[in-house]
């Protein structure tokens, strides 16, 4: 079996995996459709003619404007607890004592001084709370779907009727100043703006300060009719210190002297908006749907009387979208066309007409009564063009706006009965509204069950291709080639010819079911064949080759995800059922009796009659390992983060940043704690290279290990410090700290690309050394008689020469000392491969570390120990003695992927959109990235699955371990018995390096070794499909679900992205692994040709 084509059967198995989850995707997180007719002044939003209140009033469109100008005050993340005023302390209950609270103190004095000109409100926001969707909520009144949080990145232009082009299509004259977002979505719609960058949350200034530089000149010189200022100082250090710092308090007593500036300065025709995009949860993040995130603040003020009472004890809660119809209808502007959000009538309550007796209800009737038109053109629009929305439902909310719209226009005409009437069709018209509102979010939340259908299927049947090619790969005479190259030629016909049937019919390509057709064409023969193979008696494949113990733990393991409670607590189950694999190891072991000396006489198990391989490890060797494993495991649970589902638990502490600490002890001892783990992270890696002689190689890659991965360990200690340290630089030398924070990430992490280049380049990290033959070489090669002919004979003639350089060397140091010169020595090809797989490992583990805080450092320490720990304990127990076929045992596989999943919880991740890291991709980007969104997303990516990548890369550690494992170190030389001269040997020959042949051994089969490679990748992507499966079956069945877009939508979209990282970490390791066979079989050809001359 060929290299190439274990690379080629394994991405296509990746490809069928990737077109499963892109065709359920499809299916699941589907978007509405966003329609873009606008609303004008000329055309009402319903039959009849201009509202009440509206006719002989200059420049009426649909309901006369009650101010000119409004000032908007958006500040980011500005939660409702923030602004809501401090309640007096109660005599006997202890006293609260939080950063936030009572800072916006200019709140509760206009509250509570002025109580008919300001307002406070618990504004509800619609999920997912990113600034993106939040913004496009507030400026179209519109729902955003699940899947708009991907575009939080990658803002795009606003093509729905929105209040800022209603606007721009009134003349009114608009000034934005802040977040560079707006620019994105609203391009050339400002007259005047001032942008600055908003994605750098490590900076909590910038932005603010920017505002404050251009907001009062502009306010008081007069051109404007809208101002619109946002802050982002408050999201920015909930996001770096969290809403409990005292730089939280700082950052709003500061937007509190904003809005008592503004207050000062408004004119009586002016309105004052003060609002929050979303909340934040305790941790500071946001992007959920958890109440600390869905909970914002509404604050509205005006000069002259706004509201005819006073307000309520407890503020009311709407939803955030009914401030665009709200908005729209007080600066005299028409509804936008998409807008589902209902007006705030109490503020319609003054300013109309008051010759009628009921003017103040009327005109709250009124503006209601517009919204229900608008709102019902859009639904009848809508549902026009698609057939989202729900037939019976739609007619029943539209029946009851007929009837609420006649008897609207029947009270105009005969106006008996007011004051029960306009009380009847406020009821009425509120109904309708949030009957509409909640129509939409359940009808926008609509799936594809034939594409999610088709998306599980093609996942099982990769998974079931997966299971049966495991244990074929190692059959022995069978060929993949046909298995490869059939498939291909099915899927490229099918493809073709949905191509030929689209393009003939008239129909757009779809390319994800394009690519569905080629992955399910390409899988019709193997499952015809598996088909065809059931009923005969020598089956294809078994059916579950998995051992039962493993299996069971598996199946414990997939049945949690369809469980949301599960999916809460799976950073503490994960922990637990990697230490119940690990106990069943050791158990293992003992019962095979590798953890006890043999006994003369011994009972085979279950009936075997092959003998029990002697014990490789004492027994008190092998539990040990077991309980260092545990240990370090529990170790590394210390490091975790709470769900926002169980609010009695306590996030770690050590997952913060060492800059939000305020102790400068403490965070002196942390600091050197952290450093500590890099050095040891590198000594530990260095003593395991020259423990296996790699580090005497004058080679590029050890010499990068010894003298450049110390400059990485450098330059990540200075880049922490400066981090830890940037605000308390003096002022002088800020600009110098600014730049050092931007040059030692990049450098280090160029570093790693060039040891990673370097490695590629020389992988083999052999001492290799001419001239006379010593006592003390530990390798020796002997010249060869001819050139092999071929590659197969270059792959089988390899571990003869390693074999005949030791008997030759041992003959000739029993025979005489030193007859001539030997030619080659060369040191540790044993530890070949690994070699260069963990310095791979170590190369790609720093500048993932980079984008962590420091103290998860200690975690990636952990994280090697615990791997190098559960490498040798499986190594225990797998034999290597065979000369073929080699294999990893399913066991070793399910440990590997456990311990992936508990790193990715231990660094602090949870599969939630609100604990992504978003300072990573500032690291060595602290001015941002531009108009660039690939890097930035590349940089939370590789923080997110840094895990992922990890162990899929290292997963061939898997099959070279137990072969690394074989070393024993030197043995005395036996002398015969009676020989009395071979009994009085030279004290410098009585030890005699043997050494076994190690990873060597894996060249002696070459197309066993390759076999092995292919069904270690295969089981590796089995058990990861596996969960990717289960999670879109659970998405499946439970999108009805209350959590489904809380817990089980999120988790699929972390494991199917978690899976393609790790299926081309995987590929990448592997096609190491084999970049170092080629340059073994190189340097051997070498080696032959030169003494050939």
């Amino acid at each position: 079996m060929r290299k190439v084509s274990v690379l080629l059967f394994l991405a296509w198995v990746c490809f069928l995996f990737y077109a499963g989850i892109a065709l359920f995707t499809s299916g699941f997180l589907l978007t509405r459709l966003e329609l873009t007719n606008q609303s004008s002044c000329q055309e009402l939003p319903g039959p009849g003619p201009l509202p009440w209140g509206s006719h002989g009033k200059p420049g009426a469109c649909w309901m006369p404007s009650r101010f000119s100008r409004v000032v908007l005050v958006l500040i980011d993340a500005l939660r409702f607890d923030f602004a809501q005023p401090q309640r007096s302390h109660v005599p006997g209950e202890p006293p609260v004592s939080v950063p936030f609270l009572g800072k916006l103190g200019s709140l509760q004095r206009i509250l509570e001084s002025q109580p008919h000109h300001g307002r406070l409100y618990r504004s509800q926001v619609d999920p997912p709370t990113t600034t993106m969707q939040r913004l496009k909520a507030l400026t179209t009144g519109s729902l955003p779907t699940f899947i708009d949080a991907g575009s939080n990145f990658a803002s795009h232009a606003i093509v729905e009727d929105n209040v800022i082009q209603q606007l721009n299509s009134a003349g009114r004259r608009v000034v934005f100043m802040g977040d560079d977002t707006w620019r994105d979505l609203f391009p050339g719609a400002f007259s005047q703006a001032f942008f600055f960058s908003s994605f750098n949350v490590r900076d909590l200034h910038t932005v603010d300060n920017g505002i404050l530089e251009h907001l009062y000149p502009t306010l008081d010189g007069g051109s404007w009719d809208v101002l619109i200022a946002h802050f982002l100082g408050v999201d920015h250090c909930g996001h770096k210190h969290g809403p409990h710092h005292p730089e939280m308090a700082k950052k709003l007593s500061q937007m509190d002297q904003v809005i008592q500036g503004l207050i000062e300065r408004l004119e009586n025709d002016t309105l004052l908006v003060v609002a929050g995009d979303h909340g934040m949860t305790m941790n500071g993040d946001h992007g959920g749907d958890s109440e600390l995130e869905v909970s914002a603040a509404l604050f509205l003020y005006s000069p002259t009387a706004l509201f005819p009472s006073v307000p309520p004890e407890e503020p009311e809660v709407i939803p955030q979208v009914s401030l665009v119809p709200t908005l729209a209808l007080l600066l005299g502007l028409p509804i936008p066309f998409g807008n589902t959000g209902e007006v705030m009538a109490e503020l319609f309550s003054g300013g109309s007409d008051s010759s009628h007796p009921h003017s103040s209800a009327l005109a709250q009737v009124s503006a209601l009564h517009i919204n229900a038109q608008q709102v019902s053109r859009f639904l009848h629009t809508y549902s026009a063009a698609t057939q989202d929305l729900q037939v019976k439902e739609l007619h029943r909310l539209q029946t009851l706006f007929s009837k609420a719209s006649a008897r609207y226009q029947h009270f105009l005409r005969d106006p008996q009965e007011a004051e029960a009437a306009l009380s009847t069709l406020t009821a009425e018209f509120q109904q309708f509204l949030r009957g509409a509102r909640a129509l939409c979010i359940e009808s926008w939340a609509r799936f594809s069950l034939v594409r999610m259908a088709g998306g599980a299927a093609l996942l099982a049947a990769a998974c079931l291709l997966c299971l049966l090619a495991s244990q074929l790969a190692v059959a022995p005479g069978f060929l993949f080639r046909p298995l490869l190259l059939i498939p291909v030629a099915w899927g490229l016909t099918w493809t073709i010819l949905y191509a030929g049937v689209s393009v003939t019919t008239g129909s757009k390509i779809d390319l994800v079911v394009l690519g569905a057709v080629a992955a399910a064409g390409s899988l019709l023969p193997f499952l015809w064949k598996a088909w065809v193979s059931r009923g005969s008696k020598r089956p294809l494949a078994p059916l579950l080759p998995v051992p039962r113990p493993v299996l069971i733990l598996l199946l414990i393991r997939l049945a949690t995800f369809f469980s949301d409670s599960f999916f809460v607590v799976e950073a503490r189950a994960t922990p637990f059922l990697l230490g119940s694999l690990v106990f069943f190891l050791v158990a293992q072991l003992h019962w095979e009796g590798q953890l006890l000396p043999p006994k003369p006489l011994t009972m085979s198990r279950l009936g075997s009659s092959a003998p029990t391989a002697p014990p490789r490890h004492s027994g008190a060797h092998a539990l040990w390992l077991g309980i260092g494993l545990l240990l370090f495991t529990r170790l590394a649970g210390l490091f975790h983060r709470c769900p926002e589902e169980t609010p009695a638990c306590r996030s770690s502490p050590w997952l913060s940043p060492l800059a939000s600490m305020v102790g400068g002890r403490a965070k002196n001892l942390w600091y050197g704690a952290c450093v500590g783990a890099l050095v040891a992270l590198l000594v530990v890696v260095r003593l395991w290279l020259r423990r296996y002689g790699n580090l005497k190689s004058p080679e590029p890659p050890v010499l990068f290990v010894r003298w450049g991965m110390p400059l990485m360990v450098l330059g990540t200690a200075a880049y922490w410090a400066l981090a830890s340290g940037a605000e308390e630089a003096p002022p002088r030398l800020r600009a110098l700290v600014a730049g050092a924070s931007a040059v030692l990430p990049r450098a280090v992490m160029g570093l790693a690309a060039l040891g990673l280049v370097l490695l590629l380049w020389r992988p083999v990290t052999v001492l290799v050394k001419a001239g006379a033959a010593t006592s003390r070489t530990r390798t020796i090669l002997t010249p060869f008689s001819g050139p092999p002919t071929s590659q197969a004979d270059l792959d089988y003639v390899v571990p003869q020469i390693y074999r005949h350089m030791q008997e030759e060397f041992q003959g000739r140091l029993e025979r005489t000392k030193a007859q001539g010169p030997i030619t080659v020595a060369a040191y540790q090809l044993g530890s070949v491969y690994s070699a260069a797989m963990v310095t791979a490992l170590l190369l790609l583990a720093f500048p993932l570390m980079l984008l962590h805080v420091e103290r998860v450092s200690l975690v990636f320490l952990l994280l090697f120990l615990q791997s190098f720990l559960l490498l040798h304990l499986l190594a225990a127990g797998t034999p290597v003695a065979t000369p073929g076929p080699f294999t990893v045992l399913w066991q070793a596989v399910s440990a590997w992927v456990l311990l992936a999943t508990q790193t990715f919880y231990s660094t602090g991740h949870q599969p939630v959109f609100s604990a992504i890291h978003w300072h990573a991709a500032f690291v060595g980007f602290p001015d941002g990235h531009g108009s660039s969104t690939w890097l930035p997303a590349l940089l939370v990516g590789a923080n997110t699955f840094a895990s992922h990548l990890l162990f899929a890369v290292g997963c061939p550690l898997l099959l070279l371990w137990p072969f690394l494992c074989e070393r024993q170190g030197p043995k005395r030389r036996q002398p015969l018995p009676g020989s009395e001269s071979e009994a009085r040997v030279r004290p410098e020959e009585e030890e005699e390096l043997q050494e076994p042949l190690m990873e060597v051994r894996l060249r002696d089969a070459p197309n066993h070794f390759n076999a092995a490679l292919l069904q270690l990748g295969l089981k590796y992507l089995f058990i990861l499909g596996a969960q990717i499966l289960a999670c879109a079956l659970a998405a499946s069945i439970l999108r009805r679900h209350l959590m489904v877009w809380k817990v089980f939508a999120p988790k699929f979209i972390f494991e199917a992205v978690g899976f393609i990282v790790s299926s081309v970490g995987l590929l990448l390791g592997i096609a190491l692994v084999m970049r170092v066979d080629v340059a073994v079989s190189s340097w051997f050809k070498k080696l032959v040709l030169a003494q050939q001359r």
